[in-house]
Order: C-alpha cells, then structure tokens, then sequence
C-alpha cells in the first residue's frame, strides 16, 4: 500500500514539476539545446506521449550529460541518475520504493529529473548514435530501420549456420529489393526498438523437428550490444556454448535447450551476465561440472540445467545466493550429488522445484529444507533415493505445507514413508505422484486431502485389494478427485460398487492389474466420468446395457476375457465416443454400426467376422485411427473407406480380405500408416497411391501383388520410414529412385521375382548412415501428436520366410532384406557406407564376387545373412571387428581360406558355413594348414592345401627377409650417421674401390 501511494503521488507531481525543469533549460547557458525542443505544445502531458518523448537515447544524454557537469559538486546524486540509465526493464516495487526514499532526499531540481529518468528508465539507454535530436522532438518517424553493423553481424551469424531445413533464415540477404529485406528488423526472429533500431531480441527457437538450424555459434553475436533476449532452443547448434557468451552483458533472457551442445563444459563467463532472469540450458551434453559462478546470478528467476547427464560433481551450494530464483529444475543430472541442502533454504521465493534423479541418500535433512521454503507449490523428487533418508524428524515448529503438486515417483518407498510425507501434504495438495514404489497401501489421512484432484499410484510391487484401496480414499477426497491413475499395481478383487462414491471421478486407469469379474454397473453411471482403461486384467463379461447411457469418450478393454457379441446397442449408442479400444478379447459376430464422434477403433486380435461395409456409415466422421487385423473378415475393401480423409492410421492385416486396391486411395492425403499385409490382395500398386505423401509406414507384404515396383515411391513418398512388400510377385529390376528415401529405416523387398543388379546407390539412405532419424534422434519426438505413435514400436520384420513382430525403437531399426529374388552382380562397395544398418539379409540370390573388404565397418551390424549365393573369395579379416554380430550365415557359396578369428565368426553353429569347400579353421572340423592342431584335411583335395601353405610359407619368407633387410639397412645408417670417423673412412673405402674397379675396367678393354 505504501509503495502504490509513493507511485501516485510522484505521477502527480510529475506536471507540477515539468514546467520548472523546462524552465531550467531553457536559461542555462551550458546547455545550448535547439529551440524546437521547447516547443511542447504538440504534446499532451499523457504518460503515453511523454513516454514516447522520452525514448530517444540522445536526446536524455543531451539533458543529462551537461546537467550532471554542472552539478559536480552533487556528486552522489548524479552518480544515482547515471545508474538510472543502464537500467532496461520497469523496476520492480520493491526497487520503486528503495528509490522513492533516495528521491525525498534530493534538491527541487534533481527531484525533477528523477521523476522522468524513473518513470521511463526501461526504455532509456546510453547509446552515443548520431540520432537526429530535431527529428526524434520534432515528432518524426520514430520506427528506424536497424543498425547497419547489426545488420552485418546478423548476416555473419547466418554464415554460421551450416543447414537451414525450414528455409527459416531465408529473409536474412544483403541483396534485398526493399526495404523489407533490407531492413534486418523485419527479418525472421529479430526485434529491434521501434526508436533506436538496435536489435534487442533474436528468437529463432523451433519445437518442429524437420525445422532445425544446424551449426555453430558466431562471435558476431558480440557485436549485439544491446542484445537481451537470446532464444536458439529446439536447433542443432553443436560443439559447445563459446567463452563469449559472457560479455553479452545486456542479456536477461538465454534459452539454448534442446540443442546438440555437447563435449564442452557450461562456461564459468557465463556468472558475468548480471542482468539474467532467466537460463535454460536443459536438453544437452554438457559435461564437468556446474560452474559456481552461476550463483552470482543475482536477478536470475528461471534455471534450467536438466538432462545433462553427463553433468558431475556436486551440485554447488552456491546456488543458494540466487535470492530471486523463482524456478528451479536439476532434473535427471544422475551424475551430480548433494551431500547438504541448508543452501536450498536460502531460496525464499522459490516456487517449482525439480530435482529427480539426483540422489538425496546424503542429504538426510531434505525435508526440513523443503518446508522451509513457503512459497513452493511444485515439488518433484522422483528418482532421488528417498528410500535412503533417515526418519523421522520433529515438523512441530514448521507451518503447514504451500505444496500443490507433489512427485516422489521411482523411489523404491515402502509405507514407513507416510510417517515423513504427512507434513508435505495439506488440503492445498492438487497432485501426488507416488508411482514406482513399494508400497503395500494408503494412509487414512489421504481421505482427508480435500483439494486433491489427480493421484498417480502405478507400478507399485506390493498386491493391493482395490476394495480396501478405495476405502482409504472414502473421505472429502472421493469428492475431488478427477484422475485416479492405477495401473500396474497388482490390485486384485472387482471393481467394487464403492466407486460410486468418486462422483467426481472424469479419468480411471486400472489398466495392467489382477482385478477380475464384471465391470459394475455403477462404473456406468458415474456422472462426470469421460475416460475409462481397465485393459490387461481377467475381466470377462457380460457388458452392462448401461455402457450405451454413458457419456464416456475414450473406453479401452482390450486384452481380458470378454467373449460376446458386439451389439450395435454397446457401440453406436454412446454419441460422445472418440475412442474404442476392445483389442486381444473374444468378441466374435459382425462388426456394428459405430458411433460416427469415433477417431479411434481398434477391434484387432478378435474373431469378428464378415466384411467391413460398416465404415460407409460414418463416411462423414471424423475417423483417424482404424484397426481392425488379425480377424476373419472377408470380401472386398470397400470403396468407401478411401473416402474417410481424415484416416492417418489403417490396418487390415491378417484377415481375407481380395481384391485389388482402388484408385481412390488418392483422397487419403493424411494417411500414415498403411498395413494391409497377409491378406489376399492382388493386382498392381495403382499410381494415385503416390498422392499419399505423408506415408511414413507401408506394409503390403504377403499378398498378391504384381508388376513392378514403382518407381514413383522414391519420388513422392518421400516420408517413408519403412518400405515393406515381401512375398508377392512383384518383377523387374529395383527402382533406382528408392535411393532418394533419405528417411528410409527398413527396406524390404524379400521373397519376390526381382532380377538385376543391387543399386549402388544405396549408400544414399542416410538413415542408415547417422544415429536415430535423419531429422531427430527419436521418431516419437515427430509422432507425439499423431495416432501413428500406436505402431512406431511395432515393427514387421520378414525373416526367412516368417513375419515377425518386434518391440523395438524404430528409430534404432535399421535394415535391408533383398533376399529370395534373382538379384545377380556383386555386393556394392558402397552397402558398407551404412554404419548404423543393424541387419543385412541378400540370401537366396545369385551374386557372385567377393565379400566387400571393408565390411567391418559396418559395426552395428547384428544380423548378416549371406547364404546360397555363388559368393568367393576369403572371408574379410575386417569382419572379426564386428562384435555385435550376433546371427551370421554364409553358407552354401563358394568362400575359402581361413575363418578370421575374432570373438564372435567363431562362436556360430559349423552350419553357418556349410557348403563353402574351401573353408577351414575354427568352428569348422576342419583345420588350416600351420594351425597349431595339424589335422588332414576333409573333403578338400590335398593339391589345394599343400599349394595354400606353400603360400603361407612363401609369405611368410618374404615377411622375414624384408623386415631382416629394413633392420641391417637402418643400423648402417644411422652408424654413418652418428660415428663421424667411420663416416669418413666409409665414403673413403668407397672412393677407393671406385678407383680400383675403374682401373681393372680399363686394363680388362685394353687387353681387348
């Protein structure tokens, strides 16, 4: 209250005052200011007008500069007025009220430059431009156009920049038409002050991950002087943060998260930004340790250091000077300690605290530090080792908690722990977190947590009765809870009718449990309920009728034992339905008609049976994701489901389905997944399917699918993740243009009719050259918001004639199966520029040649299969490098010599080489010529091994001999060299016996 009337009374005096200063102005002959400046009457004395009045940098030098020379002797209050101007953002009121009482201290006239420099001193700056003073008065334009030397720097950081996939930068020229790409303030992510033109902000963040900038940091940046927001996060800036960073003084905010900043240290200049409020540097490599100067940091109110978890060390408890820090987040920095937390009291304005996956087991005081801090609302402390802080402790003295949301997830806790959690909850507490943990039950005093509305209690390893569970829970807080989240924790019993009770209750996951018996019917008429998951239990049926009164939108009862008939009645009555998930159960008879609000249906893994004609009747919904494999469903496609263009996801795999594929697939431009494999499907791909571009995932393996492999994949499907079409009838030769599928992770074009040569092109799949995706190291980053997240850890891989399904990251999935065709030619050299491929199958061809000398490069290999080719030559000695080769076949081809040794070609069954007559060594019977066990050798003739170790022996001679040479040269040598008498009387042997020989030589032609 005092601080808001010292502000109203300083704006009333604010006219009062103006008219004395422009008075002494106007008579003091020091100041020598233009007339024009005095010519007010333009301007009304509005806080807007004057505000914009006073923006100039050179005009507020001009009055302060001679009027602080003036007043010398008042030296201290001019060094108050000085401080003013290097200020860049509205003060705080804590600030307003320190100076307010400096201000009733000074004289009349300093009284009134106070008020001005105060009122504006967030956008008053120092800056020495040569600025037109008549024309910034005068009320000229007042938008200039940016620096050109900014402007220049701006252009060298984008020299920097090594790839701009978005084409983000595009606007950055030096060859502009207009003034709209001369003009760097209209760029994109720049911001200058609409005055001075100076840029202030560059933002070039990006959460897109195909939108990425790629390359180093630029000292140009230097050259910003009056940078202070700085944003690259979400890029692929690389190396680390450069030294520099430290003399951009004037930053108050840095975001350089979610880079692929790595190998260096955080730089300890960075301490030197004084003026930061906020620091995010999470989402890196950054390795040492976390530099203690960052606690100098005074204004700084965000820190965010997490996943750096090459980070070590302790954490510096220096980190308690930052009395303003208001967000705190150290999350999983495993590699750092905390031995004390007394610093973490000193943190009074604190409010989000996150600090899992640093261990606590040290810091057996933590509690009493949380509770100290009254202002913290957000706690997470998963992953800390809490199970190791010794209890318990005296909280009589401490005030109930300010905690709102609370994580204490992946602690392996058991219910001593409620002994110590008590004084961290309070009727404030909206969340608890406790999953991960041991723990055998709830307290009663958790009924009592009024104002709770989500509790997450999954993946606890002690069985539970979801009765007595509920019970706990039976006080005011089965009034607030809106999401109950229990999964995976071993609950046994039924769904009880105490659930009634929860009438609040919007989300139930008791998903993965033991619960058996029927869904009650009081599940169905809880009033507010929306999502509901009960999948992976024994529950059976039959389903209530009650379900189609309900106003539930997403319902997952998949994988129980439910045996019935899907009614139309269950399905299509339930008009607020988005998702439906009854996969893994016993539901057989005809599909139903469906509720036309449904995104997602997935029936897979039941015996439904007959066609799928349902889809036509929600040929004007909304559906996305439909999967409906691993059925009996029979007769044509129909055409209609083409038509359902909001479709991103379609899987009819696995059923009997025929029939060829339409051309009005085309409409399906947001599809991208499409399984439509084992099925009876034939004819030719049609061309329109090539307007599907967003495809990311193409199975149409096991059918009966002809004609060529079209071209067009490689040049409109460009997205393709996964290209798979084995076991149909596919002809002709591989498509050049599938090397343009730079995202390509599996290729599989097995157990077809395809001749020619395997392209060399191939080396351009640069997926299979770099970690993860081309674009991201993680396809989940890309799919998070996409119903094709359901099948990125479903991977189809044909393998030997079975298919077969992985759980796998298909980001870390890369291979090739070419095998069961008629491909002739050798192996291309360039197959082995594809470092990251995990597995290579080209059996069952007719190559020929060598194996690639250098395939042991190729180091992520695990699976090799090589067999019934008309392959020769050795086995590459570079293939003992491969020690993650795990499944390896060459057998039946035409290989000879020894098998390298290493630690794993040796370990493989005999038959993995069978059929290669000229092999020998180890796991083979048969062994090499000069191995240390000399066996005769089997079923090769003796002409043959007795010419191999008379090559051995050769070799091994000439070895000898050339080594024995290279030694007795260099010794003479260096002989010479380091003996100078025997240097001497060599060269003079030398010169000798050049003369002798010249006299026999002459006295032998003479004789002639």
């Amino acid at each position: 209250m005092k601080v808001k009337q010292s502000w109203e009374l300083l704006l009333y005096d604010r006219e009062m005052m103006y008219n004395d200063i422009i008075h002494d102005l106007r008579t003091h002959e020091d100041y020598n200011l233009p007339e024009s400046i005095f010519h007010l009457h333009e301007f009304s004395f509005s806080t807007h007008n004057i505000l914009a009045y006073f923006k100039a940098p050179i005009f507020v030098q001009s009055l302060v500069s001679p009027y602080v020379s003036w007043r010398q002797k008042r030296a201290d209050s001019t060094r108050h007025i000085l401080k003013l101007l290097t200020f860049h953002q509205w003060m705080t009121s804590i600030e307003l009220e320190q100076f307010w009482r400096h201000y009733i201290l000074v004289d009349r006239i300093y009284q009134r430059w106070y008020v001005l420099l105060l009122l504006f001193s967030s956008q008053i700056t120092t800056s020495t431009d040569p600025l037109d003073l008549q024309r910034v008065v005068g009320g000229g334009d007042a938008n200039y156009k940016c620096i050109d030397k900014e402007r220049r720097a701006l252009l060298d950081f984008k020299a920097y920049i090594q790839e701009d996939s978005g084409s983000r930068l595009s606007t950055w020229t030096s060859e502009g038409v207009d003034d709209a790409t001369n003009d760097c303030c209209k760029w994109f992510g720049v911001t200058c002050n609409n005055q001075t033109g100076h840029v202030t902000k560059l933002d070039l963040s990006t959460d897109v991950v195909y939108d990425k900038l790629r390359g180093e940091f630029s000292p140009s940046l230097l050259k910003l002087s009056y940078l202070n927001h700085l944003d690259l996060s979400g890029n692929s800036f690389n190396g680390t943060i450069p030294m520099f960073i430290g003399s951009l003084a004037e930053l108050s905010y840095l975001d350089l998260s979610l880079n692929y900043l790595m190998g260096g240290t955080i730089p300890s200049s960075i301490g030197s930004l004084t003026k930061l409020m906020h620091l995010d540097l999470s989402y890196n490599s950054f390795h040492g340790t976390i530099p203690k100067t960052i606690g100098s940091l005074a204004e700084l109110r965000l820190l965010d250091l997490s996943y750096n978890t090459l980070l070590n060390g302790l954490i510096p408890p220096q980190l308690g000077n930052l009395s303003n820090l208001q967000d705190l987040s150290l999350r999983s920095l495993s590699g750092c300690t905390i031995e004390k937390l007394d610093w973490l009291s000193h943190l009074s304005k604190l409010e989000d605290l996150s600090m899992d996956g640093i261990s606590l087991a040290k810091a057996d005081n933590w509690v009493n530090a949380i509770l100290s801090l009254q202002k913290l609302s957000i706690l997470v402390l998963d992953r800390c080792n809490l199970s190791h802080v010794m209890h318990p402790y005296s909280y009589s003295s401490v005030n109930s908690s300010s905690i709102v949301k609370l994580y204490l997830g992946n602690n392996d806790l058991n219910s001593s722990m409620y002994r110590w959690l008590l004084p961290l909850t309070s009727n404030r507490l909206e969340e608890l977190a406790l999953y991960g943990n041991n723990l055998d039950g709830i307290p009663k005093y958790f009924g009592n947590l009024c104002s709770l509305s989500f509790f997450i209690f999954v993946n606890n390893s002690a069985s539970l009765d979801f009765a007595n569970f509920l019970n706990n829970l039976s006080g005011c807080t089965s009034v607030s809870l809106s999401d109950m989240r229990l999964s995976n924790s071993k609950f046994t019993g039924s769904l009880s009718d105490d659930i009634q009770k929860f009438s609040s209750l919007q989300d139930l996951d008791l998903s993965n449990n033991q619960l058996n018996g029927t869904i009650s019917e009081e599940v169905w008429q809880l009033p507010k309920l929306k999502s509901l998951d009960v999948s992976s239990n024994y529950l059976r049926g039959p389903l209530s009728e009650n379900i189609g009164k309900s106003k539930i939108w997403i319902l997952n009862l998949s994988n129980n034992s439910f045996k019935e008939v899907a009614s139309e009645f269950h399905m299509s009555n339930m008009s607020n339905l988005v998702k439906i998930s009854l996969s893994s159960n016993n539901f057989y008879g005809l599909i139903p008609n469906v509720s036309s609000t449904l995104k997602w249906l997935d029936l897979s893994q039941n015996k439904f049976s007959g066609g799928i004609s349902f889809l036509c009747q929600i040929i004007d919904g909304s559906l996305s994701f439909l999967d409906l494999s691993s059925n009996s469903l029979t007769g044509q496609i129909p055409d209609c489901l083409w038509h359902l263009k909001q479709l991103q996801v379609v899987n009819l795999g696995y059923n009997n389905l025929y029939g060829r594929l339409p051309p009005s697939i085309e409409s399906l431009t947001n599809l991208e997944v499409l399984y439509l494999n084992n099925n009876n499907l034939h004819g030719e791909l049609p061309p329109s399917l090539r307007n599907c571009t967003n495809l990311k995932l193409l199975y149409l393996g096991s059918n009966g699918f002809s004609g060529t492999v079209p071209f067009w994949i490689g040049e409109k499907l460009s997205w393709l993740y996964v290209l798979s079409l084995p076991s149909n009838n596919f002809s002709g030769t591989i498509p050049l243009q599938l090397c343009q599928l730079a995202q390509l992770q599996i290729l599989d074009l097995s157990m077809n009719s395809l001749y020619g040569t395997i392209p060399a092109c191939l080396d351009n799949l640069s997926s299979m050259v770099q970690d993860g995706f081309s674009s991201d190291k993680n396809i989940h980053n890309y799919y998070k918001d996409s119903f094709a997240a359901h099948f990125v850890d479903r991977v189809m891989i044909h393998w030997q004639g079975n298919a077969r399904e992985f759980s796998s990251n298909l980001g870390f999935v890369k291979m090739i199966d070419l095998s069961r065709n008629n491909l002739t030619g050798k192996i291309p050299l360039q197959l082995t520029v594809l470092h990251k491929l995990v597995a290579l199958n080209l059996s069952l061809n007719m190559l020929y040649g060598e194996i690639p000398s250098k395939i042991g490069v190729m180091k992520e290999l695990q699976i090799l299969d090589l067999s019934r080719n008309n392959i020769s030559g050795r086995i590459p000695p570079s293939m003992s490098q491969m020690t993650l080769l795990n499944y390896l076949d060459l057998s039946y081809n035409n290989l000879s010599g020894k098998i390298p040794s290493g630690t794993q070609l040796q370990t493989f069954e005999p038959s993995r080489y069978i059929g290669n007559l000229g092999l020998c060594g180890l796991p083979l019977p048969k062994h090499c010529l000069l191995d240390n066990e000399h066996v005769p050798p089997l079923d090769v003739d003796e002409s043959e091994n007795d010419e191999e170790g008379i090559d051995d022996l050769n070799r091994w001679f000439f070895i000898g001999g050339a080594t024995g040479f290279a030694v007795g040269f260099w010794m003479v040598c260096s002989g010479l060299l380091l003996y100078r008498r025997g240097r001497h009387a060599f060269f003079y042997y030398l010169n000798s016996l050049e003369n002798w020989v010249y006299i026999m030589v002459m006295g032998f032609l003479a004789k002639l």
